[in-house]
């Protein structure tokens, strides 16, 4: 299968063409590294499908967990008998509440290590945002600086081995030029 581009500013009423077209649920998966758009992209897509969000960033257990946090999206939200999340607080370095998510409303899941070949079977569409190194460590970096520029390079290390070991553009239906 050959993954659909779309360019950013076009993406969004075939994106909800294309979460509606064969799901009464739909389950959107949204990846790509730091800083390519992925947060804006489901801030705008989940109202369109009425759907709930959960972002990775609130699940990752600290700069160290991006794999974690992509495991935990399969088995606590997606194929959980009663799915939900355990929001990480990354001040005090802590699992803190659950989030119960229901089970038979739309769903938007972002962030990197969203888009695995477990996550994407049980999803009705995956997403892939492609940005240069350069303008998405700039948006990072603006958007979080203070707090992310220390990680920035462990950060995308880890983004490395998820990407080689789970080839998420592959398994993307759609690849948005950020």
């Amino acid at each position: 299968m050959s993954a659909e581009r779309l360019a950013i500013d076009a993406a969004l009423p075939r994106l909800v063409e294309l979460a509606t077209a064969s799901a009464s649920r739909p389950v959107v998966l949204v990846d790509g590294r730091s800083g390519a758009g992925k947060s804006s992209l489901a801030d705008e897509l989940a109202p369109l499908l009425d759907a709930q969000l959960v972002r990775l960033d609130d699940l990752y257990p600290g700069w160290d967990g991006l794999e974690a946090g992509s495991r935990a999206v399969h088995e606590t939200v997606l194929a959980a008998s009663r799915p939900g999340w355990r929001r990480w607080d990354w001040a005090r370095s802590v699992s803190t509440e659950w989030h119960e998510i229901d089970p038979d409303a739309a769903l938007v899941i972002e962030g990197c290590g969203a888009l695995t070949a477990a996550n994407r079977a049980l999803a009705s569409l995956g997403i892939w945002i492609e940005l240069d190194a350069a303008e998405r460590k700039r948006r990072a970096l603006a958007r979080s600086g203070d707090e992310f520029a220390p990680h920035w390079e462990r950060w995308a290390a880890q983004e490395d081995v998820v990407i080689a070991r789970e080839h998420p553009l592959a398994l993307a239906d759609v690849v948005i030029a950020g």
